[in-house]
């Protein structure tokens, strides 16, 4: 199996004794999405920066594209695209001014540039805005036209950090489709950092969740999902209860797991369906007001609750 990025043990500590990396390890099979899923603070980015190569890993190694990313620092610029959190464009130039910069920054040809920057702006249905300045574009069409920066010198590996963030709904799922296509399209290997969990379920075949700055689990968002049995029980409460709730259900046969999230009760059942209605007469001769309760599959929330010892909401803030 080919290999387009390999990161092995990185630790990264910035001043006063802050730990944002803990013994990184993870690798990216190529021609693949990779994901890395994790709240704000998990380390993400700071995994980004030492993966091209603009802070150095305290200890560990890694390789990008077949570079070490601190021997080779040159040879990795290169091979890679970045689409940073923050907008990389020029609001003051029009949509095909930006892209004839960046192929004159990565040494491209002038007939490859042309053929290059229209080729991405009809790929991203940019054509007929190419002459506009770009400041005068939404949200979405800026972050589409970041994503052709990105793959306009055609790199072997593209870095997509939290490339959705702040966008609305519609313009989100227009850049997932992006995303999706560009493997195919592109032949380029992509890691993905997002703290969306929907995004990364739908994007990434392969996952590494991240919690401080550790990975705690990995695999398939599929196999993530199907190591956990059974149902997921989300039970809103009327009333804050402290322990009691947990404490009921503890003694219901097929429900385990029982936690409290603000007044939200957790669990999980062999047969979600099944059990809800004992766990809501159970509930209500404990005098405990129920407002509301759903049975779902589960989801990578709860993955990273089985892993993380929380919800990721509770970690995100």
């Amino acid at each position: 199996m080919e290999l387009a990025i390999e990161a092995d043990g990185l630790v990264k500590t910035y001043p006063k004794g802050v730990r944002a990396l803990d013994g990184l390890t993870f690798s990216v099979e190529a021609g693949t999405v990779f994901g890395l899923l994790g709240p704000n603070g998990a380390g993400k980015s700071t995994t980004v920066k030492i993966l091209t190569t603009l802070t150095a890993p305290d200890e560990g190694r890694a390789v990008v594209a077949g570079h070490d990313v601190v021997a080779e620092p040159l040879r990795v610029r290169r091979a890679i695209g970045v689409v940073g959190q923050k907008h990389g464009i020029d609001p003051e130039a029009t949509g095909i001014e930006n892209l004839r910069l960046q192929g004159d920054l990565y040494g491209m040809s002038r007939r490859d540039i042309r053929g290059r920057s229209q080729e991405l702006l009809e790929r991203f249905g940019l054509v007929d805005a190419q002459k506009r300045l770009v400041r005068t574009w939404s949200g979405g069409m800026q972050r589409k036209l970041d994503v052709a920066l990105g793959i306009m010198h055609r790199p072997d590996v593209l870095f997509l950090d939290e490339p959705t963030t702040g966008l609305d709904p519609e313009a989100r799922a227009e850049m997932w489709q992006e995303i999706e296509g560009l493997t195919a399209a592109e032949g380029v290997s992509v890691l993905l950092t997002t703290h969306y969990l929907e995004e990364a379920d739908r994007l990434a075949a392969q996952l590494a969740i991240v919690d401080r700055g550790s990975i705690v689990a990995a695999g398939t968002p599929d196999e993530l999902k199907s190591e956990l049995r059974g149902d997921t029980l989300l039970v809103e409460l009327g009333a804050s209860v402290n322990g009691r709730a947990v404490e009921a259900l503890r003694n219901v046969d097929g429900v385990r797991e029982p936690s409290m999230e603000g007044r939200v009760l957790r669990a999980r059942a062999d047969e979600g369906a099944r059990a809800i209605p004992t766990v809501l007469a159970l509930l209500e001769s404990e005098g405990i007001p129920v407002v509301a309760a759903t049975v779902s599959r589960p989801s990578l929330d709860d993955v990273y609750l089985r892993h993380a010892g929380r919800t990721f909401e509770e970690a995100d803030q």
